[in-house]
């Protein structure tokens, strides 16, 4: 019965995640579309600019966000399974991601 209640709880924290991610990137999304609309209303150069660095900060958010589920969750299952090898691809990740 305890099981079930871990095995619950998981998927339901993985639904709320998913369900938050998914509105963040559908939020990044129509900022991106408010920057196509400011390009084609030839808007001031430095306010999509700023427009940008937002998007990127939220993106990297997302990144961060997805990462260290991946760390808690898929890397943390390997490694106690005993596949080390899962450190190195970690580490090629991280090379990627910089």
């Amino acid at each position: 019965m305890q099981q079930m209640w871990k095995l619950w709880k998981v998927n339901t924290q993985n639904r709320r995640r998913k369900k938050s991610l998914t509105k963040r990137l559908n939020i990044i999304e129509g900022q991106i579309r408010g920057i196509k609309q400011m390009i084609e209303d030839d808007r001031y150069c430095a306010d999509i600019l700023i427009q940008l660095s937002a998007i990127s900060k939220s993106l990297e958010s997302v990144e961060n966000s997805i990462l260290e589920s991946h760390i808690k969750s898929c890397v943390l299952t390997e490694i106690q399974s005993g596949n080390t090898e899962i450190i190195d691809e970690v580490m090629e990740l991280f090379r990627r991601l910089r």
